[in-house]
């Protein structure tokens, strides 16, 4: 080699170095590998109201702007890879003391599709259903929906711009035309552009603003992690919806809901799950309970999701793929212990996972099992303990939560102890609804709940003081937690990025950020570290690793990454150098 190359050589070495240095300074997004971070809290904004009241049905974005048997309240959801559920509403739902069910089959359930507007090579036929709200109370009135349609369109093409209409032709009543764009296929070298973020969302003006943020966001699909419309914040009559149910009405024969909120819901979503598809997971808000002991009609009735696909033949969870992640859709309303159907389903799923094809493993259910507000602290702690090690051992990445109304990012934790091969937990309970944000925190005198406090809706109670750590003996910790990274009582959405198979973005939106530009509450990069938590002999073989490690050991990982990138860009130069 000349002196020159030499030069050469020695230089872009050098000068490599002082990039890599520079940008990292001028980068000021932190990464999981910085971690664990030092708890922050961000108050709550006194400036603000708390919540505001739901939109009436009259409301221009809730009221009814199809006649007769046109479709409304049009939606996707993931089917697979290569195909999709389209799902819409007919027909006049009905509420009263005696009402009387429509005839599913007096309207088809067609979709037509291209990769052209205006031009439907491929033609979908589905099922249609309808189901009822019912109440053995005099005074309640009773509910009938209109006639709900579910078309799978099969064949479809990765990364395709589709266009659809939706309906019947035969009467006829077709949609106006839609369009949607399907996911990349299982790899690890594609992903969904942006995936948004949801929980409790509700209805009202805080909500109308979420989604206005969401939408401007672009997202290519939406998690909605729970607590959809509110409907029960109601009584069967309609009129006003409360914040809390059973102050307003101590006396009520049992949680009523004013069905018709799920219409305007519909209605309300229809301008972003019509083009984005949007994957549910129930929450309490859905339980619904009614005539011989029947709950959660609406949530699996109205939305379809992958369930059969999936093997598990449940609604209340199931699992995908969009593009290099696998999605588990977790149920904290139905049977959780290990020794039932959900576990069984889960564990099966988890060990079919291949991380060679999807490295990136996200979970998702309603409640919370890290959470430092005052509001649901430690209420489904029975759910924490009967699953927490089996995702832990499949090194799960990510699990997203709502129920609590407000934002919290977790350091990687397991069993309430930091841990770099835990997955990062974060709450996204804040997308607005009826009743207001959660601003107390278990940790602060006087707000640690006691042991009678935040009682689930499902399942036992498994409330426990602290073993070790700080809080050791106590039931709530004397400062906000070293497992909570950041907290703030704000609504919002976030938006998920995944980068490639170890770098994704996570940024959390504020409602109050809409019109700041890039202005965002919250943004890390999450970083995977493969090498670091999962055996290499067992990378993409779907079974778990051997195993947390230490801190020491995820510096060195962060050092050797970096390490790795000026080797990379040494052997170009070489390469240059040879060439010249």
């Amino acid at each position: 080699m000349s002196h020159l190359k030499l030069w050469l050589l020695t230089n872009t070495f050098f000068i490599t170095v002082i990039t890599s240095q520079t940008l990292l300074a001028q980068n000021q997004i932190p990464t999981t590998l910085d971690g664990p971070f030092k708890p922050v809290t961000r108050r709550f904004d006194p400036s603000f109201r708390r919540g505001s009241d739901d939109l009436p049905m009259n409301h221009p974005r809730l009221k009814k702007n199809v006649t007769s048997n046109f479709p409304e309240q049009i939606s996707l959801a993931i089917s697979s890879p290569t195909s999709m559920w389209v799902s819409w509403v007919t027909g006049e739902a009905q509420i009263g003391s005696n009402v009387i069910p429509l005839d599913p089959a007096s309207v088809a359930s067609e979709v037509w599709y291209g990769k052209e507007s205006g031009k439907y090579t491929s033609r979908g036929k589905g099922d249609s259903t309808i189901y009822t709200q019912l109440y053995p109370f005099e005074g309640l009135l009773n509910y009938t929906s209109g006639i709900i349609h579910h078309v799978r369109i099969d064949g479809l093409e990765p990364e395709t711009k589709y266009f659809y209409k939706c309906g019947d032709s035969s009467i006829p009543a077709m949609s106006e035309e839609h369009v949607f764009e399907t996911l990349p296929l299982p790899g690890p070298n594609a992903y969904p552009c942006r995936i948004a973020i949801i929980g409790d969302l509700g209805l009202t003006s805080n909500s109308s603003t979420t989604i206005d943020h969401v939408i401007a966001n672009d997202p290519s699909m939406i998690l909605m992690v729970g607590d959809l419309t509110y409907a029960n914040q109601y009584l069967t009559t309609g009129g006003k919806g409360v914040p809390c149910y059973s102050c307003a009405f101590p006396d009520a024969p049992i949680r009523e809901t004013y069905q018709p909120r799920w219409d305007g819901w519909g209605r309300f979503m229809e301008p972003l799950i019509s083009s984005s598809p949007m994957m549910v997971i129930e929450g309490n808000h859905e339980i619904e309970p009614q005539v011989s002991g029947i709950t959660f009609k609406s949530y699996l009735t109205r939305y379809a999701v992958p369930s059969e696909e999936s093997g598990s033949n449940s609604n209340f969870y199931y699992s995908f793929d969009a593009g290099g992640i696998h999605f588990v859709m977790l149920g904290a309303y139905v049977d959780y212990n290990s020794t039932g159907a959900q576990y069984s389903w889960l564990k099966k799923d988890l060990y079919q996972v291949d991380r060679a094809k999807t490295p990136w493993l996200v979970a998702a259910w309603h409640p919370p099992w890290y959470n430092s507000y005052s509001s649901h602290y430690q209420e489904f702690e029975c759910m924490r303990q009967e699953m927490e090690e089996l995702l832990y051992q499949y090194r799960v990445d990510i699990v997203f939560s709502g129920h609590v109304h407000a934002y919290e990012r977790m350091n990687r934790v397991f069993n309430y102890t930091l841990d770099p091969c835990g997955p990062v937990y974060i709450t996204v309970g804040d997308g607005g609804n009826i009743e207001k944000i959660d601003v107390d925190h278990a940790d602060e005198p006087g707000n640690c709940p006691s042991a009678g406090d935040n009682m689930p809706e499902f399942g036992g109670v498994c409330h426990i003081n602290f073993s070790s750590g700080p809080a050791e003996g106590k039931f709530c910790w004397d400062k906000q937690p070293e497992w909570s990274a950041f907290r703030e009582s704000s609504f919002g959405h976030g938006i998920l990025e995944v980068v490639n198979s170890t770098y994704a973005l996570w940024t959390w939106h504020r409602n109050q950020d809409i019109y700041r530009g890039d202005s965002h509450g919250d943004q890390i990069y999450v970083v995977r570290p493969p090498e670091l938590c999962i055996d290499s002999t067992l990378e993409g073989s779907g079974r778990p690793g051997d195993g947390g490690v230490t801190n020491e050991a995820a510096d060195m990982l962060a050092r050797w990454t970096w390490f790795a990138a000026w080797i990379e860009m040494l052997t170009v130069a070489v390469i240059w150098t040879s060439v010249y």
